[in-house]
This record gives structure tokens, C-alpha cells and sequence, in this order.
């Protein structure tokens, strides 16, 4: 099971942990804003099935980035309705058929489908 904690620290600044890994959210831009961090799982996720790939498909690929962008709806439900997801493989060449096949594997990422599946959300108050 997947488990964070976030304790408030003040005003609007978050400290989140989970295992051993603690980061700072404060939703006024001064650090990761709540939606960058859904960005950053998305992206980061992505990352993790481009090295597996590329270490199945026994390509080099050492250097790449990852690029999640979206903007905010200006309507209520505040939301993201797009969001862009941008592998750059920093000049490494490969053939068409391994880019589509890339960009299949990349569907397989959690994130990705927990987002494409509009899990049911359940709040509680204690």
C-alpha cells in the first residue's frame, strides 16, 4: 500500500513524507506547489518507465528529461483538463518503431493509469 503523511507547518507550507523521503509543499510558489507535485508524480513515473524500456529494449539512454505541463481551468470544477507529457532523449536517435513502442510502455505507468481511470476520491474528517 501507498501511504504519505502531510503535517501543516505554517500558512500555507506542507511538509509531506513518505518512508524515509520528506519534501516541502507550500501551495503559495515559494517550493512545490500541490499541482506541481502532481505533475512531478506524473513525470517522475514516466522517467521510471523510459529506464525501463530502454533496459529491456538494451538502449542507452543515460541522459533524458521529462516535461509535464498543464494550466489550472478558469471554470469550477478547478481542474486540469490536458496535460502535456514531453519525453526529451537529449539527441539520442531511435527509429520510429521504437518511439511508438516507447510511447506505448509509457501507458503502462500507475500514475498515468490512475489518472486516465478517475479513481473514486473518498474524503473523511476525523
Amino acid at each position: 500500500m501507498y501511504r504519505v503523511e502531510v503535517n501543516h507547518k505554517s500558512d500555507y507550507v506542507f511538509s509531506v513524507k513518505s518512508g524515509e523521503s520528506e519534501f516541502i509543499v507550500d501551495a503559495k510558489g515559494k517550493g512545490l506547489t500541490p499541482p506541481d507535485a502532481l505533475l512531478a508524480a506524473l513525470a517522475s513515473c514516466a522517467g521510471v518507465y523510459v529506464r525501463k524500456y530502454a533496459e529491456g529494449a538494451k538502449l542507452r539512454l543515460d541522459n533524458f528529461s521529462i516535461y509535464a505541463s498543464a494550466e489550472l481551468s478558469k471554470e469550477p470544477p478547478f481542474c486540469f483538463r490536458r496535460i502535456d507529457v514531453t519525453v526529451d532523449l537529449k539527441g539520442v536517435d531511435i527509429d520510429e518503431r521504437r518511439k511508438k513502442a516507447l510511447g506505448e510502455f509509457l501507458k503502462n505507468c500507475p500514475v498515468h493509469n490512475t489518472l486516465k481511470a478517475n479513481p473514486e476520491v473518498v474524503m473523511n474528517i476525523t
